[in-house]
């Protein structure tokens, strides 16, 4: 069955009826640009095919009723505040509790989810859940909410609501991401561009490689980073990281004492180039030279940002190995996926090549698949 199957089955089953409409949003896959967006920076993430869906038909006024395929739970609440509403449903509620905060008369709803995003996988299956609901609250209650507007409402969702302390790309790709592009996004000023990323013309492909080794974005790990970072930006009087420029770097890191700091900030400011030389490449239709900047950047988050764990390692090996022009983590790391940039047609061949490599290390089998760039959240039929 279909993930839009599995909401209309989920629905009925909890409600008795049919659901008013039905709403998807994607996950994401991050080209480059890992960690820069809590510091103000730029990342380069496109969308996924793989959604989250909600079907939903409207409830009385402060009522809510959330069910989905991944528990047999159901959960009713009203507005409510940060920490009443915990688990899987904190997400929904912190929605609501977003656009209630944000000024608006949100609509009583009865939601079903089902998806498709694989969970803790770093493909951003949050984000999806909480963009899918959002768009359908806002079309339920035409409320008037600008497209650029519904990233930071749903961010400050899972930021202040959850307790998730997650930068703004995750929602952004989900809401914003156009079909054949790459979302060039500056997390300072939420300026996007749509940058062409149609790899099939260029002979090429993404696979995703799934490490099954998942990962956790509200435990210390991820806080510890950002709170590094933030603090290296106060020592070196700047309002983020992103104020520091390549050619400032080694006057930068000569100011700061702490060795673990250092290889911090190094890795956002090489990030951020990073970024924007992808996106220059691609913009000139150099697309096979973006392999060697992605492979690059998953060296720093391996050395400097520490925040990859065997698995991956591995796989990105194994994936050049194999003939990947380039390969690297996506996501906020501690598990989750990676991406290879291959030629068209060796698919079969890279997956072959990392499983091999993980059943030899004694490593739960990857799942691998090819993506393309796809479109953000909006209303869909069945």
């Amino acid at each position: 069955m279909s993930v839009v199957t599995d909401a209309v089955e989920a629905y009925r089953k909890q409600f008795g009826s049919e659901p008013q409409g039905l709403w998807a949003a994607p996950g994401r896959v991050n080209l480059i640009g890992e960690h820069t967006d809590y510091n103000d920076g730029f990342v380069l993430p496109f969308a996924l095919p793989q959604h989250t869906v909600a079907a939903v038909s409207p409830a009385p006024a402060g009522e809510w009723t959330v069910c989905s395929t991944f528990t047999d739970e159901a959960v009713s609440f009203g507005l409510t505040r940060p920490g009443e509403v915990t688990g899987w449903a904190a997400y929904v509620a912190g929605v609501v509790w977003a656009l209630a905060e944000d000024g608006h008369e949100v609509p009583g709803a009865r939601i079903a989810l089902a998806s498709e995003v694989p969970l803790g996988s770093g493909l951003s299956s949050s984000a999806a859940l909480e963009s899918a609901v959002l768009t359908a609250l806002i079309d339920l209650g035409r409320l008037d909410v600008p497209l650029e507007r519904r990233p930071s409402i749903a961010q400050r969702a899972e930021n202040v609501y959850v307790g998730a302390p997650t930068g703004i790309m995750d929602q952004s790709a989900s809401i914003r991401c156009q079909e054949g592009k790459a979302l060039f996004l500056d997390c300072r000023s939420f300026e996007v561009d749509q940058i062409p990323f149609d790899l099939a013309a260029e002979g090429l492909a993404i696979l995703v490689i799934n490490s099954n080794a998942p990962h956790q974005h509200v435990d210390g790990e991820y806080g510890a980073r950002r709170k590094s970072c933030e603090e290296a930006a106060a020592i070196l009087g700047v309002p983020a990281l992103r104020d520091i420029s390549v050619a400032d770097l080694d006057t930068a890191l000569s100011r700061l004492d702490d060795e673990v700091m250092r290889r911090r900030v190094r890795h956002i400011v090489t990030e951020d180039q990073r970024v924007l030389d992808t996106v220059a490449l691609l913009r000139e239709g150099r697309v096979r030279e973006i392999g060697p900047v992605l492979t690059a950047g998953h060296a720093s988050m391996r050395d400097d940002f520490e925040i990859t764990v065997a698995q991956v390692d591995v796989a990105v090996e194994a994936a050049i190995a194999a003939g990947a022009l380039g390969a690297r983590m996506t996501g906020g790391g501690f598990g989750g996926c990676v991406l290879a940039l291959i030629e068209a047609g060796r698919a079969d061949v890279t997956t072959g090549a990392v499983e091999a490599a993980y059943a030899e290390r004694g490593f739960q089998a990857p799942t691998c698949w090819t993506v393309t760039a796809g479109p953000g959240a909006t209303a869909i039929t069945a």
